[in-house]
């Protein structure tokens, strides 16, 4: 009875895990927050990379971002949090992706996505800037916010492109390009401040 009053109770709801980790940096309170939501950031990943064994390693990479990005960060939804970092994650990691495949020579004259959709920040001007290109993908017409997500979401060749919404392959260049062009004047329009 006398050293219960000197434990530290145990956490019960996410922001007890996340105030308890800061307080301690404590690795088995956030694994043990983490291990709530793993099939979560799971499912995130595997929904933008397309790939098991990728998705696995976006698991184990997040949670090791975690570890620091908890101690700099007020959290006042874990979940949602969360669910935005992971998109965050995958979606650099499809950026990087598409840079790559520049620079060996495909799709050479594809343009990539305005500075302002995809900026170097991290946390949540980071979330802000990407809910404002999710809320401009839906501005645009439905033949281009298709092009657009099937060529930088799923990365997908114009050709396959073509063959899956039954276009030929000078629309689907037409859509992408009237596409991101839509989409930069409408994330210049949300986000004047990130127009160089």
């Amino acid at each position: 009875m006398f050293l219960k009053r000197f434990r530290t109770p145990k956490p019960v709801t996410d922001a007890d895990y996340v105030s308890t980790y800061q307080a301690t940096g404590d690795l088995e309170v956030l694994g043990a927050l983490y291990e709530r939501y793993m099939e979560l950031v799971y499912a995130v990943c595997y929904r933008y990379l397309r790939d098991e064994d990728e998705s696995k390693d976006a698991v184990m990479q997040l949670f090791e971002q975690l570890i620091t990005d908890l101690q700099r960060y007020e959290i006042q939804n874990f979940k949602s949090w969360l669910h935005s970092t992971a998109r965050n994650y995958c979606l650099m990691q499809l950026r990087h992706r598409k840079r790559l495949a520049g620079n060996l020579g495909e799709e050479p004259d594809a343009i990539d996505l305005p500075a302002t959709a995809w900026p170097e920040t991290d946390g949540f001007e980071l979330e802000n800037r990407l809910s404002h290109l999710d809320d401009c993908l839906k501005t645009l017409s439905d033949e281009q916010r298709t092009s657009i997500s099937l060529f930088y979401l799923n990365q997908k060749t114009y050709a396959e492109i073509a063959e899956l919404t039954g276009s030929d392959l000078k629309q689907v260049k037409s859509q992408l390009q009237n596409g991101r062009r839509n989409l930069k004047i409408c994330l210049e329009k949300r986000n004047p401040e990130a127009t160089p």
